[in-house]
């Protein structure tokens, strides 16, 4: 038989299970932790962790660390991503076990919450919608992801999302929201915006979600959004700032972009008269593997 057939054996057979397909559905949904499986689930969690390892196995989910937490999620990319997928549009949507994990695995992150946004915030998120229709936002990284307010926005129009915080609060938080959301193409990462862990150039967009002011390197910050960043992508940087900020701002944005080997266009004030937040686009000067 050819690869491409046995692999799909592999799939049928993890499958086969009840409870091993509730857990690859459920999974598709979002990233989960063990415990919050066991709870679901209602078994113990080394029979969990047995299913989880049998999927792991047969390459139909994947596996993480997120700080004392180990997370899965149905897999994501190349062709373990593409078969998740065509499999996944294979089981009814309206099937009661299915629905019934979600509901339950909701309630137990049940911490959902809503904030308001400003009149800045929404004129940022507008402009930033707008950039998705000039270029395709493919695989998008949002460092200082917080709550996962920019990940819910732009989520549904890229091929990936992934956010990147140090705070765990945060990103248990935008994990609710997220899964309440419907965005099963969203993942959180522990991670440090000086040593991202992420090969190099594996996203298309790169947000660096208001964090070079309070940066002590903002250019080693920089300098890691540049190294994931794909030579034809595209970092957005957006900064919280008042009006009297803003020449200072873009003085020190602009050189270190330079020092990074960034070109960056002139910032953009958001709202126009009423500047509540910064906007800059930055591009790869030359090509990565060129670069110093």
């Amino acid at each position: 038989m050819k690869p491409a057939t046995e692999q799909m054996l592999r799939y049928f057979k993890a499958l086969a299970d009840p409870l091993r397909l509730r857990l690859f559905v459920l999974l598709g949904r979002g990233e989960c932790s063990v415990s919050e499986l066991t709870e679901v689930t209602g078994l113990s969690q080394p029979r969990v962790s047995q299913h989880l390892k049998q999927l792991t196995d047969a390459g139909l989910i994947e596996r993480f660390r997120d700080g004392q937490f180990v997370y899965y999620r149905a897999a994501t990319e190349g062709v373990a991503g593409s078969d998740r997928r065509r499999l996944m549009a294979l089981f009814p949507e309206d099937e009661g076990d299915f629905e019934k994990d979600a509901e339950t695995l909701l309630a137990l992150r049940g911490n959902v919450h809503s904030v308001e946004s400003s009149v800045a915030d929404r004129a940022l998120y507008r402009a930033l919608v707008e950039l998705t229709v000039s270029a395709p936002i493919g695989d998008l990284l949002d460092i200082g992801s917080g709550e996962g307010r920019i990940l819910k926005l732009l989520a549904s129009r890229a091929r990936r999302a992934v956010g990147v915080d140090t705070n765990p609060d945060a990103r248990r938080q935008a994990r609710a929201d997220l899964l309440l959301a419907g965005l099963p193409n969203c993942s959180l990462r522990q991670g440090s915006m000086y040593q991202l862990p992420f090969a190099a150039a594996e996203f298309d967009t790169v947000i660096l979600d208001d964090v070079l002011a309070s940066a002590e390197r903002p250019e080693t910050a920089l300098s890691e959004a540049r190294r994931v960043l794909k030579p034809s992508g595209r970092l957005l940087i957006l900064s919280a700032a008042r009006e009297t900020e803003q020449r200072d701002v873009a003085a020190e944005l602009a050189a270190w972009c330079v020092a990074c080997g960034l070109r960056v266009a002139p910032l953009r004030t958001i709202p126009v008269g009423e500047p509540g937040w910064l906007l800059a686009v930055a591009t790869h000067t030359e090509p990565q593997d060129a670069a110093a």
